[in-house]
């Protein structure tokens, strides 16, 4: 490979990556806010996105309107993951929510399994015939439109974060949910709006994975679990920014790996990249101490 051909590949990666952090972004916040883990949140991401396909083959739908269908419907799929895996069951017992969020994972998985004969279904793309040519240099006008939109997605959540009233509320109780409690927050009401708002960052990554490959497949949920557990723990648990710059670097990575190395072991040097950060800093890129806001 030439030089140009690795540039290309890590920035077609970066660009990507924003996928990535997107998904990182949602497991850093529930884990921030009820400090547990939700495996099925990758599986929401995924489910969104099929809502839209099924939506879109009965009514012909630009891509950009499929894409806010698929975090609506992501964000629906995450409030009742919150209200079975969550809400319903003991809080004080760390592995019931873990294996219930597992259920909740292979049972959307099978759903759609079941719906589509586990076949891989097309799904629209958006400006997949564009590319922008600098000398040598060229970006994928699909990849470039993912990262501009990503993005945006991350501005806006940071905007509900940082100015408004949803998001003091959401950093009181992710710091001291017994003295946000006692200030007249409801504990429930904002871990549920956390699950809605991470489910339609969730299914607009989704939708976008989808569109960058051209087809939905059940076997997207495993990998995109797999990226955004490993984003969220490079990136330092909690961590929005963090998250961020791990899914870019990930997403790099990853198909500078598949550039040198080929498909076979691309997932293999990514977890190698895992067990580098988990030896030499296990708290990841941005991991601090508790700190009251």
């Amino acid at each position: 490979m030439e030089f140009i051909d690795i540039v290309l590949s890590i920035s077609d990666g970066v660009l990507f990556g924003t996928t990535y952090a997107l998904i990182g972004i949602g497991f850093t916040m529930i884990f921030g806010v009820m400090h547990k883990i939700n495996l099925a949140y990758a599986a929401t991401s995924i489910g969104g996105a099929y809502v839209s396909w099924a939506i879109s083959t009965l009514v012909p739908l630009p891509a950009i309107l499929v894409f806010l269908i698929s975090a609506i419907a992501a964000g629906v799929i995450g409030w009742l993951v919150y209200l079975c895996c969550f809400r319903l069951v003991p809080l004080d017992t760390p592995l019931t929510t873990l294996l219930a969020t597992v259920g909740m994972l292979i049972f959307i998985d099978e759903v759609v399994v079941h719906e589509t004969d586990g076949m891989p279904q097309p799904y629209p793309a958006i400006f997949d015939d564009v590319f922008f040519e600098f000398g040598e240099f060229g970006l994928r006008g699909d990849l470039l439109f993912i990262f501009v939109l990503s993005f945006a997605a991350m501005l806006v959540l940071l905007y509900l974060l940082y100015r408004t009233r949803l998001g003091i509320a959401t950093r009181a109780v992710a710091q001291q949910p017994m003295a946000a409690q006692l200030c007249g927050i409801s504990i429930e009401r904002t871990n549920a709006s956390t699950f809605v708002i991470t489910g339609m960052l969730g299914g607009l990554a989704g939708a976008m994975i989808g569109a960058s490959v051209g087809v939905l497949s059940p076997l997207l949920t495993l990998p995109v679990t797999v990226k955004g557990l490993i984003v969220t723990v490079i990136g330092g648990l909690g961590s929005i920014p963090g998250a961020i710059i791990a899914g870019l670097m990930v997403g790099a990575f990853e198909n500078l790996f598949l550039a040198l190395r080929g498909v076979t072991e691309r997932d293999m040097y990514v977890m190698l990249l895992l067990f580098l950060f988990l030896t030499f800093r296990p708290g990841g890129l941005f991991h601090r101490s508790a700190l009251r806001d």
